[in-house]
């Protein structure tokens, strides 16, 4: 958590400079160079002058440590996370609004804080801006934010996010450009709402800012079955349709820049039933994070990957994905077993906890893996979990921890990155 005077140090990480000058966890840094902090981001902006002077508190004593900073030198150091800014609409399709309870607590947090913004790629819909923020996003070079637009019909903007008094997105994008700010944008494709005459109005309109819009993406909207509003979910008409849509701009834009600027998410042309385009088609993967590009990604890395370590092939692996997923990765599974003798089944976990219809890998609950998983332990030494169902302390989105994962299946569990990389490495390992 926050405190008023300053930003506390949570860890120190060996062979930076936070560690060579004797900072330590705990030390609360109160200003660089005079110049007062309030979160990371003034630390990192006040932090990069060749000489600092750096004013801390460690157990209420006022200290203070003045140095030289070598080009490319690292601090090496992180911070207690600061208190967010919450978001006050009420989106006809709020995601969190969808959650049952019995969760982590960090997912019921509506997030809408330009500074989570800028350094961790969350999208924000610019609806609590003040003129201090905005100041600061430009005196500090804030960029690139990530900014959910859906439409900039400014009716229908204000319907989908359950706030009448939302300010007009086109003046707020117009503010971020005029001040050379770049940005990348989401729309959350809304059949009945943003779809058809909306969203190629929407997408003429944020052109208007390009080369300050660095990406578009239309991601279909996500509904759990634990949601309160009427919204029809996106079917295949509504995706092929929004392809038909996405694919005429992108040939415009490429003719005229050879960038495409819009995107569908991977989840548009998986419903559709189209064959996703080619990673590089994506260029600089802006919204990789927002599953656009990733399955396309995934099979580049496939193809091109050379194994450099021995594999483990006399041990039997058993790892899992989403729906949606499940057969790009049993395909990549099926030629490294032929190639290099691994035995691996990959399985499909279905969605229970949310509903069939999230088909994503990121969205998996421990229980719902548990249950998938009872009838094919057998046999199997080794289950590889993929990053993207676990935070940083190893928990699944319900609370159940890797090591309740092993004690309830009766075999290891092994947590890999989610790439044709991290599955090699975790077989791999011994």
């Amino acid at each position: 958590m926050p405190t008023e005077h300053g930003i506390e140090i949570e860890h120190i990480h060996p062979g930076g400079i936070a560690e060579t000058v004797g900072l330590q966890p705990g030390d609360i840094l109160k200003s660089v160079n005079d110049n007062r902090l309030r979160d990371p981001i003034d630390f990192i902006y006040y932090g990069t002058d060749e000489h600092l002077d750096i004013e801390f508190r460690r157990k209420g004593k006022s200290m203070r440590i003045s140095m030289r900073r070598e080009p490319g030198a690292v601090f090496g150091l992180e911070f207690k996370p600061f208190r967010i800014m919450t978001c006050r609409n009420n989106c006809i399709f709020c995601f969190v609004k969808q959650l049952p309870p019995g969760m982590r607590k960090t997912l019921y947090v509506k997030d809408e804080d330009y500074r989570m913004s800028f350094l961790y790629g969350n999208y924000i819909t610019l609806t609590n801006l003040k003129w201090a923020d905005k100041k600061r996003i430009v005196e500090q070079r804030l960029s690139p934010l990530f900014i959910s637009v859906h439409s900039t019909n400014r009716a229908v903007r204000n319907r989908l996010l359950g706030n009448a008094k939302a300010a007009d997105i086109m003046k707020e994008l117009q503010f971020l450009s005029d001040n050379k700010i770049r940005f990348n944008v989401q729309i959350v494709l809304c059949p009945g709402y943003n779809d058809g005459a909306d969203l190629r109005q929407t997408l003429t309109d944020l052109y208007r800012f390009y080369p300050y819009v660095l990406s578009v993406a239309v991601v279909p909207v996500g509904l759990t079955m634990h949601r309160k509003q009427s919204v029809r979910p996106v079917e295949k008409v509504d995706a092929l349709e929004a392809v038909r849509v996405i694919e005429s701009f992108q040939k415009r834009y490429i003719k005229r820049h050879g960038n495409p600027l819009i995107y569908g998410a991977d989840e548009l042309y998986l419903k559709a039933g189209l064959v996703l385009p080619p990673a590089k088609a994506y260029g600089e993967l802006h919204q990789i994070e927002n599953g656009v590009g990733m399955v396309s990604l995934f099979l580049s890395e496939a193809k091109k990957m050379k194994i450099t370590q021995p594999l483990q092939c006399k041990k039997k692996y058993l790892t899992f994905t989403g729906t949606s997923f499940y057969p790009f990765l049993k395909k990549f599974l099926e030629r490294l077993s032929d190639r290099e003798g691994v035995q691996i089944e990959v399985f499909p976990v279905e969605n229970r906890f949310f509903g069939a219809s999230i088909t994503v890998a990121g969205l998996l609950t421990g229980r719902d893996v548990i249950k998938a998983a009872l009838d094919r332990t057998t046999g199997h030494e080794t289950m590889l979990v993929p990053d993207v169902v676990l935070d940083g302390e190893d928990r699944f989105l319900d609370d159940v921890t890797l090591r309740d994962v092993e004690e309830t299946l009766g075999i290891s569990a092994r947590k890999i990155a989610a790439t044709p990389e991290g599955l090699a490495g975790g077989i791999s390992q011994a």
